[in-house]
């Protein structure tokens, strides 16, 4: 009797007219990264990606600083460490061999409060273990560097770079001879393990597939349920807000501040980008809406859900001295401009400009901890990836691939 389940279902299968053997939820670098790789790794397999905008790279992947980071931050063995590191490499040379706006410039993390040192001086042993070459300054040698920067010592870190993220998720769709279809977002999922997974647009289409990838960044919990996945995690967004300088020739490369291991937030810094202007920011401030840019921004269903959420009472309560500060600093100018003059002492309120936000999609867990590393999980025919903020752009070549790998297992299996 078992034998003869098995050979029904496999007719079941067989008569399935599948659009696709991979569809990938998310047009955003990730996404597009694992369509990619999906070729690359098996080449003449059907990969569909949805994305509900009207083209590639509309959230965290066309809103941030555009930096490559180099992987310092990071605790040594996570996938953030290693796939940073990996990845850095990879996208300039990605960038390269494609033509895409990028350079290596380096960076300086500054110091400027001596509570602020040992962190500093951790930060040199953690980029030793990630096999990151690091240089000391001392408060004299910043000048060396960034002539118009002050603080009572540095560490330059050489292999980080920037470029342009958007021109690199165009370049990973062109590239990967996916199906991409943009304007279709998903609002219902019916996930059979004997079958496969079916999906429905708002347009009424249903897009049939094998295995079903979640890359679907500030939505990917929903996703993750919809396909009748629990994810033990939600998405609490939290927006980063930027400001341009009126002034860019007071900074010549990238500068950070010491960040505090306590968030995944590396503080407002300024970033030289492609385009020649310096970007300053991103503050945190918790967002009204998984897509709230501006305070005016308010979708009441997702702002529920987010404080039902028993984790987000748990930050709340926990962290609610540097929240406080962050809210400040979002909005007062005049709050934002002392942070950054930390760093920056010539700059003035009218030296700041304000620029596009963005959101970041952070993983909370039910006791209030925020994921820090990336975080995929899967099920039964579905792979999804649940925690891919910042360093994900720099590191979504490798991250890709691991996303690759586990559709193409499930995959096999089917």
């Amino acid at each position: 009797m078992h034998y003869r389940t098995r050979e029904v279902e496999q007719v079941e299968r067989e008569k399935i007219a599948y659009d696709c053997d991979v569809l990938v939820i998310g047009g955003g670098i990730v996404g597009l990264s694992t369509a990619y790789a999906i070729s690359r790794a098996a080449p003449g397999t059907r990969v569909t990606v949805l994305e509900k905008e009207p083209g590639p790279a509309r959230h965290q992947t066309g809103r941030n600083s555009g930096v490559v980071h180099s992987g310092i931050y990071y605790r040594p063995g996570s996938l953030k460490a290693r796939y940073a590191v990996r990845g850095a490499a990879e996208m300039v040379k990605f960038c390269a061999e494609y033509g895409i706006a990028h350079a290596v410039t380096g960076k300086l993390i500054v110091a400027t409060d001596r509570a602020e040192l040992p962190r500093l001086h951790a930060l040199v042993q953690r980029g030793r273990e990630n096999g990151i070459p690091v240089r000391e300054l001392g408060a004299a040698q910043i000048t060396e560097y960034e002539p118009e920067v002050r603080g009572l010592a540095a560490i330059h870190v050489g292999t980080t770079g920037i470029c342009d993220y958007v021109g690199v998720a165009r370049q990973l769709a062109a590239a990967s001879g996916a199906r991409i279809r943009y304007g279709a977002q998903v609002l219902r999922i019916d996930r059979r393990p004997s079958r496969g997974v079916a999906a429905l647009t708002r347009s009424g289409d249903i897009v049939r597939a094998r295995v079903l990838v979640n890359c679907a960044g500030l939505y990917c919990d929903e996703v993750a349920r919809m396909a009748g996945d629990d994810p033990g995690m939600r998405i609490v967004p939290f927006r980063g807000e930027y400001y341009e300088l009126a002034r860019p020739e007071l900074v010549r490369g990238l500068v950070y501040p010491v960040p505090d291991p306590a968030f995944p937030f590396l503080g407002v810094h300024l970033t030289r980008g492609i385009d020649g202007g310096v970007h300053i920011g991103p503050n945190a401030v918790p967002a009204l809406a998984r897509e709230g840019y501006g305070w005016g921004t308010v979708r009441p269903r997702e702002l529920a859900s987010t404080l039902a959420w028993p984790g987000s009472w748990h930050i709340a309560r926990r962290h609610w001295r540097y929240g406080a500060g962050e809210l400040r600093r979002s909005l007062s100018k005049a709050a934002f401009t002392s942070a950054v003059r930390r760093l920056l002492p010539a700059v003035t309120e009218d030296d700041l400009v304000p620029a596009a936000a963005g959101v970041r999609a952070q993983a909370v867990l039910p006791d209030g901890t925020l994921v820090d590393d990336f975080l995929i999980r899967e099920g039964a025919r579905t792979v999804h990836v649940l925690n891919a903020p910042s360093p994900a752009a720099t590191a979504s070549l490798p991250i890709g691939r691991e996303v690759a790998r586990r559709a193409l297992t499930a995959l096999a299996g089917t």
